[in-house]
């Protein structure tokens, strides 16, 4: 990717290579939350229908208004990239580019350790986005969506977006870093963005109550927080909302009578609001 961004900042100059990165960054948001939309919205509605969280539908003018603004968080990603590789022309990050440089045991290890770091730095700022003043009005764009549909996985005010991830370029100016698991991890980051935003519960029963999966977050426990307003601050894990006492209290309870709903059980009340 850093050769690739380079080359085109040769070719084509610095502001092209920014919006292609950008363009790049919003057609594979567009993919995967397509792909999520048209399997969950569509393709399987019926067969999936008491897997939904909420029981009603998000407007089409809701939806439009999530890719709206995660087009602009494209624009900031594509920014954020062209970034890091202006860090590495310059010597100021510990990235590489040969695995054989440290190995494949370190590599797997800085994956584990950006997915953790990522986690405890998402949920502190996502807390603070929902005390400080300023950063609840950045917010606030992100809560517009009270019942989230899959277009709603990068939908940030782009103050949020630069927030989101702008720990990356500082990341790896401190610990070594192959691009391949800094694309990796956005790959990772963005899958358990969709599931989170998904609006149906894709986890099996007893996920919640297991003593090693309910440390890892499922899809009712974002969409009760996008629904309630706050609480359920976590992304990736369950560590710090369970060590803070941040869990929505009905959290494992909505989770269960979700997942014990049959399939014959079809909400038919569901209408497309």
């Amino acid at each position: 990717m850093e050769g690739f961004i380079g080359n085109l900042i040769l070719e084509m100059g610095l502001l092209p290579t920014w919006m292609i990165m950008s363009v790049f960054m919003f057609v594979r948001y567009a993919f995967f939350a397509g792909l999520a939309s048209f399997i969950f919205y569509y393709l399987l509605k019926n067969k999936l229908q008491h897997k939904k969280i909420q029981e009603r539908y998000p407007k089409m003018a809701k939806v439009w208004a999530e890719i709206k603004h995660s087009s602009h968080t494209a624009v900031i990603f594509g920014f954020l990239a062209i970034v890091i590789y202006f860090l590495s022309e310059k010597g100021m990050t510990q990235m590489y580019y040969d695995f054989s440089e440290y190995g494949l045991m370190y590599t797997g290890f800085s994956l584990i350790v950006i997915i953790l770091f990522h986690d405890t730095y998402f949920y502190w700022m996502h807390y603070a986005m929902h005390k400080i003043k300023p950063l609840i009005r950045f917010h606030a764009i992100h809560h517009k969506s009270h019942n989230p549909t899959p277009w709603a996985a990068l939908a940030f005010h782009p103050i949020e977006a630069l927030l989101e991830f702008g720990f990356i370029p500082i990341l790896v100016m401190v610990m070594p870093f192959h691009p391949g698991v800094i694309a990796f991890f956005a790959l990772y980051s963005f899958t358990f963005n969709v599931i989170g935003h998904l609006g149906f519960e894709v986890y099996p029963k007893g996920f919640v109550n297991h003593p090693f999966f309910k440390w890892f977050n499922t899809s009712t426990h974002h969409n009760m927080h996008h629904k309630n307003g706050n609480g359920n601050f976590g992304l990736y894990f369950n560590f710090w909302d369970r060590i803070m006492g941040t869990n929505h209290e009905k959290y494992e309870e909505k989770f269960n009578e979700i997942v014990s709903r049959q399939k014959e059980e079809k909400l038919e009340t569901t209408i497309l609001v």
